[in-house]
């Protein structure tokens, strides 16, 4: 492949602890082998908007740029989970909405600011648009971020040993109100459609009930839980639940649902679950949502570690001459995957993995 002296970055999805990190290994390595790295506003919509920002929607990454960010939570460059530009939402006159692919826009951008490559940080959706762009022509390495750890060939992200930290002390606090007023306490906990966080914090935090979205629930073994608890003299009582967790017989809860251009949004399933167990049990129930939180703040060390392990391999990929691939954790190094196997693929808890069965055997209840 032709030599680099170009590079961009975007990171586009939800924000993770970590972002920075990526950001600074990303920019220091390239301006190490003489590149000069250029940071993409919000995900796409430098490109697609230029006109909103002050530099063009293209911010110049120097050392002085990248300098004392890794410790910092969200991303410098601001991401965004609306406006794939492979279903790019147009609103028409009419007041109708339609999708368009604007991708081909992408490739003569980086042609016209003459940017050899891009590595692109996110999710499943961007790393799907990553594969798409690659199967175009252009010269993409993606990295893995979300805090719900449900990407495919990578043994963990950056960014959910963050959240589950957080979690985790907020369970540790819990307990002692709980225990205070003998009450049952449900957490709701982010994670989409997977119950990586859940699981793990759960477990590290001594709950006694854990719902989440790869097992359907059914609340009457939850309750016997609690009950068995009360009649040992032990009143109080912590759930958590994924925010993806749905009954035997029913649905996930939805707070807004899916549209042009945009995924559904999950919410509302733990107020469903607090109010059921309240009504079944007729003990005080009450409800704490951490939502957003899981996202925000400095990233801990391994995740730290992580992203700038992430960000560096992808500038080496590059170097190489690799395309359309992802780096991926695999103990103790990092490896290399192609695109095509992780675009579209969601990493599940399995039914038989170690940490579930650790909850089993501790008593957890997890709802079946």
């Amino acid at each position: 492949m032709p030599s680099i002296r170009r590079v961009a970055i975007n990171t586009g999805g939800g924000d993770a602890p970590g972002l920075n990190a990526v950001i600074r290994a990303v920019a220091i390595s390239a301006h190490n082998r003489g590149w000069e790295c250029y940071g993409i506003r919000d995900g796409f919509n430098g490109i697609f908007f230029p006109e909103r920002y002050s530099d063009g929607g293209l911010m110049r990454l120097t050392r002085e740029r990248v300098s004392g960010i890794a410790h910092l939570g969200g991303t410098i460059l601001g991401t965004t989970n609306k406006g794939n530009p492979l279903h790019f939402p147009l609103h028409m006159p009419d007041g109708s909405v339609k999708e368009v692919d604007r991708s081909d826009e992408i490739l003569e951008f980086f042609a016209k600011r003459e940017l050899d490559a891009l590595v692109t940080v996110g999710g499943d959706g961007s790393l799907t648009i990553a594969h798409a762009l690659s199967q175009k022509g252009l010269r993409v390495v993606g990295v893995p971020k979300t805090i719900d750890n449900d990407l495919d060939k990578t043994v963990t992200t950056f960014g959910f040993d963050t959240a589950v930290a957080f979690a985790t002390e907020c369970l540790d606090r819990l307990h002692s109100t709980a225990q205070s007023h003998q009450r049952v306490m449900v957490i709701e906990v982010m994670g989409r459609y997977a119950g990586w966080i859940a699981l793990n914090s759960g477990i590290a935090g001594g709950v006694h009930a854990i719902l989440i979205p790869e097992i359907p629930y059914d609340l009457e073994k939850v309750a016997a839980r609690i009950r068995a608890r009360d009649q040992d003299g032990r009143l109080d009582s912590l759930v958590v639940v994924a925010e993806g967790a749905s009954p035997k017989h029913g649905h996930r809860a939805v707070a807004k649902a899916a549209d042009t251009g945009l995924a559904e949004r999950l919410g509302g399933i733990g107020e469903q679950v607090t109010a059921e167990l309240q009504e079944i049990t007729g003990k005080d129930c009450r409800l704490v949502v951490l939502g957003h939180l899981l996202r925000g703040g400095s990233p801990t060390s391994f995740d730290r570690l992580t992203a700038l392990r992430f960000g560096a391999a992808a500038i080496r990929a590059l170097e190489e001459g690799q395309s359309g691939i992802m780096v991926a954790l695999a103990f103790p190094n990092v490896d290399y995957v192609p695109l095509e196997q992780v675009a579209g693929r969601m990493k599940s808890v399995p039914l038989n993995s170690d940490t579930l069965l650790t909850g089993r055997d501790l008593g957890i209840c997890f709802g079946d």
